[in-house]
């Protein structure tokens, strides 16, 4: 096991990896920028480092500033939570070559599966079932319109080496394609230091259905149930739940058994989440995989009792998935959990400043709350607005809707924006409540 894992983030995720540090007692360094000196989970790890100013091209996003520090504190691991460089595989090569172990897949896999398109190829020819899709789009513009032509319209434009739905730029028709195609560009230049894009067929009213996979460094790979994150705004998740509702368990079991092969064929070697759309026909598509820990973790962890954070890192430290996980994963009721952000409920712009009231329901029966801050702190302009994560869990999933609806209920926030009234009102929906889902969902309730 590793003797002392620097956490190379920030927030909740900071937080819940030292959390699961302390419990397996392997000392912790927690790294913050100037912007974070303040936040409560410094004082829960074992060091705590400087490492710039609050802007996170200079802190939490420099390569450099965080191996001066794993060399400054002598960490033999780094945790890369998730968001910054979880997936940079820059980063990951840079740990190896100072012998320094990256918690997380073998940079090959962070590579190739950062490759939206390659690993769209990858994962078909490992029998997954594939969406209409195109290669990487070239410049001619003739090329391109038939190249939509040919999957047809309506389309989603995607940046090829992108990924947490960041910068999908959806086209319903010819007249925008090449404009739209042309600031997909841009945006995926901007944020991801990557301008290639490529089509994806966009489908009506899908469900968003992803899969929690362990592998481990002898290539064997083990599902840990699925989860339906379907309820996005801005094609990102703001609700997502465990087990998917109404889905019929044939399907998702015989899926799980198609991504557990897949990936041990290919000797997939760490924790990951394969992340599937599901059309109105029943259809399931493959939409790419994140080669990192995923947000929304805590609502397997709360069903099956298995500490995914701690399985990561066994992982990481050359144990057997058998060795980590039980031969048979029990699943235990249902769990729901909300992201809240400091943001305004309606348009969904982010809204920084003091948390002058601030008092998670923390202790509240088969509630679970997963944060970075406390009240009198400042939620800074500089990162993504998410405060805190509320997980729900009850024996089935009404209970599990009634109890979350009473913990956002009881989270008073004062002096910054939150989405909370919106979080409820999707809890309150006739949809939500009946579990029919689909990535459109918020956008309705919303008109």
């Amino acid at each position: 096991m590793f003797k002392k894992i620097l956490i190379a983030n920030r927030g909740a995720v900071a937080a819940r990896v030292i959390r699961a540090l302390n419990k397996l007692k392997i000392p912790s360094v927690a790294v913050y920028s100037e912007a974070d000196a303040g936040l409560p989970y410094l004082a829960e790890a074992s060091e705590a480092v400087l490492i710039g100013p609050a802007q996170a091209r200079e802190s939490y996003l420099n390569v450099d500033a965080i191996l001066k520090a794993v060399e400054k504190t002598g960490a033999d691991g780094v945790h890369p939570g998730y968001g910054f460089l979880s997936e940079n595989v820059t980063f990951s090569h840079a740990l190896h070559d100072i012998g320094v172990t990256f918690i997380g897949p073998s940079a090959q896999w962070v590579e190739q599966m950062g490759d939206k398109v390659k690993a769209r190829e990858m994962m078909e020819s490992q029998g997954l079932p594939m969406g209409a899709g195109s290669n990487v789009l070239g410049t001619d513009e003739a090329e391109i319109l038939e190249t939509a032509r040919s999957i047809g319209f309506p389309l989603l434009i995607k940046a090829a080496g992108g990924g947490g739905g960041i910068g999908i730029q959806p086209v319903t028709d010819e007249k925008k394609l090449i404009k739209t195609v042309e600031r997909a560009r841009g945006l995926a230049l901007r944020t991801f230091s990557n301008d290639e894009v490529y089509f994806e067929k966009l489908l009506e009213k899908p469900r968003h259905i992803e899969f929690q996979v362990l592998g481990d460094k002898n290539g064997k790979v083990r599902t840990v149930f699925e989860r339906d994150c379907s309820i996005q705004r801005r094609y990102q998740k703001v609700i997502e739940e465990a087990p998917a509702p109404n889905i019929p368990r044939e399907e998702i079991d015989g899926l799980c058994e198609t991504i557990e092969t897949a990936l041990s064929n290919i000797g997939y070697d760490n924790i990951g989440t394969v992340e599937m759309l599901r059309g109105a026909d029943g259809s399931f598509n493959f939409l790419e995989m994140n080669t990192r820990l995923q947000v929304e973790h805590g609502i397997t962890e709360e069903i099956t009792g298995i500490d995914l954070v701690a399985a990561q890192i066994s992982s990481a430290a050359g144990n057997t998935v058998d060795d980590i996980l039980p031969d048979t994963i029990e699943r235990q009721g249902h769990a729901i959990e909300a992201r809240v952000y400091a943001e305004d409920p309606v348009k969904f712009f982010p809204s920084p400043g003091p948390l002058n009231v601030y008092r998670p329901p923390i202790g509240m029966e088969g509630i679970r709350v997963d944060t970075g801050f406390a009240e009198g702190q400042e939620v800074t302009p500089f990162y993504d607005p998410m405060i805190a994560k509320v997980i729900a869990h009850g024996a089935d999933r009404n209970q599990a809707i009634a109890r979350l609806k009473d913990a956002l209920g009881n989270f008073p926030i004062d002096g910054v924006k939150h989405n909370i009234p919106f979080l409820i009102k999707v809890l309150d929906s006739d949809e939500f409540i009946a579990g029919d889902l689909h990535t459109g969902l918020t956008n309705s309730l919303l008109k």
